[in-house]
C-alpha cells in the first residue's frame, strides 16, 4: 500500500483514528490527504506533514484511494460534488458511512465505482476496532488487500459476502461496546455497594475487562469453558464476601 495515495473526505474522529493508525504503521504522510470544511481539523492534520484543503476534487486528482469519512445525511451532496472527478481517475472508493449502500453510491458516483463498505466500531479509535467489509463486483483483488490493509490500521477486519450481513456486523461490533460499558457500568456500581470507593471500583473493573478480552483473544479454548472455568458450578449468585486463605481475616 505504500505506492498509493489516500484521500480522505471528511477529518473527523474516524478519518483521524484511520489516519493515525497508517502513520503509527509507518505509512508516509506525504502520501495521505484530507478534505473537510471545518479548517481546524485540517490544520491538526497539518501538523503532522499531511497535505489538506477545503476542496474535496482537489485531493481527489491526487489519489488512487478515496475514504468517504463524512456523516450519512452529507454523503449524496458529497458524491454529487465528487462525481465527474472520480470518474475521470477511477479510484477505489471505502465508505465508512452507516446506511449508505454500495448501489446509493454506484447512483451518486458512477456504476462502474469501485466500492468497498466499511461498518467500524469506536474502540477504532484506539486502534482497537473491530470493521466489517464489503466489495462490490468492480473491486479488483487487489483493491481488497488495499482496503484491509488501511482498515487494519485500526484494528482486525472481517470480509462478509453478502452486504445485508453489514446490518449484522453493524449489531455485534458496531452496537457491541455499548453492551460491554453497560456491563462495567454495573460491576463498578455493584462495587461501590460492597464498600469499594470509586476509584478502586472503577480501576478494578477497567483491569479485569481488559484482562478477560485479552485471555478470550489468547486462549486456545471458547468463551464459555473461560467462563466455566471462572465460576462455581453450584453458584446461583456472586457472593458478598469471598474466602481466600491468602488473606488476612
Amino acid at each position: 500500500m505504500s505506492n498509493h495515495t489516500i484521500a480522505f473526505i471528511g477529518a473527523g474522529n474516524m478519518a483521524s483514528a484511520i489516519i493515525g493508525g497508517l502513520l503509527e504503521q509507518g505509512f508516509s504522510s506525504s502520501h495521505i490527504l484530507a478534505s473537510d470544511p471545518y479548517q481546524p481539523s485540517l490544520d491538526r492534520l497539518a501538523t503532522l506533514g499531511i497535505k489538506t484543503s477545503q476542496d474535496n476534487n482537489a485531493i481527489i486528482n491526487e489519489a488512487d484511494v478515496i475514504v468517504l469519512a463524512v456523516k450519512p445525511q452529507q454523503m449524496k451532496d458529497v458524491c454529487n460534488n465528487i462525481r465527474t472527478t472520480v470518474a475521470a481517475h477511477n479510484p477505489l472508493v471505502i465508505s465508512i458511512a452507516a446506511g449508505i449502500t454500495c448501489s446509493m453510491l454506484q447512483e451518486w458516483l458512477g456504476e462502474n465505482t469501485a466500492i468497498v463498505r466499511c461498518m467500524p466500531n469506536t474502540p477504532a479509535l484506539v486502534q482497537t476496532g473491530a470493521s466489517g467489509l464489503f466489495a462490490n463486483t468492480h473491486v479488483s483483488e487487489k483493491q481488497r488487500k488495499i482496503a484491509c490493509q488501511l482498515l487494519e490500521a485500526i484494528g482486525i477486519v472481517s470480509w462478509v459476502e453478502k452486504e445485508p450481513l453489514l446490518d449484522a456486523v453493524t449489531a455485534l461490533s458496531g452496537s457491541g461496546p455499548a453492551y460491554f460499558f453497560l456491563v462495567m457500568e454495573l460491576m463498578m456500581e455493584a462495587g461501590k455497594q460492597l464498600g469499594l470507593d470509586a476509584g478502586t471500583a472503577e480501576k478494578l473493573t477497567l483491569q479485569t475487562a481488559l484482562g478477560a478480552a485479552k485471555m478470550a483473544t489468547a486462549s486456545d479454548v471458547d468463551v464459555k469453558e473461560l467462563r466455566r472455568r471462572v465460576t462455581s458450578p453450584n453458584a446461583s449468585h456472586f457472593p458478598a464476601r469471598a474466602e481466600c486463605s491468602r488473606c488476612p481475616e
